[in-house]
């Protein structure tokens, strides 16, 4: 299952913006409002719950200055992985965008494909708070 968030255009450079988001610490500020948790658990890693939803552990796997970010789940429960992609726009702005990308069952798929989508896109919308 692939879902893909709006591209979004923040005031800051892409080498910026890759600098917040290889912080984990930083993706409380990215969190919608129906948290419930979130924990940093190390330098790449931090585990969040959504009311509702099954607490997840992201960890990151990959850093592309200034371009890229993977996060991926920990667990092969629900094996998916988070891609920011960051986009130069100019030297104070750069547009980022959102891939996620999950193996599920169809009916798994069905149920988590609303609920992430419209996780993601808070995700992406909320870059402008970083």
């Amino acid at each position: 299952m692939n879902l893909e968030s709006p591209k979004v255009t923040v005031e800051k450079s892409s080498q910026e913006l890759f600098d917040l988001l290889s912080d984990v610490k930083n993706f409380e500020k990215l969190m919608p409002d129906n948290i419930a948790k979130f924990e940093v658990i190390g330098e790449d890693a931090f585990i969040f719950g959504l009311k509702g939803m099954p607490e997840i552990k992201l960890k990151m796997k990959e850093k592309v200055a200034p371009n890229k970010i993977v996060l991926g789940a920990a667990s092969d429960k629900l094996p998916f992985t988070l891609v920011a992609n960051i986009d130069t726009v100019s030297e104070q702005s750069s547009a980022v965008k959102l891939d996620f990308e999950g193996e599920f069952n169809a009916m798994m798929a069905m149920m988590v494909k609303g609920p992430i989508g419209k996780f993601i896109e808070t995700l992406a919308n909320n870059m402008t708070k970083l």
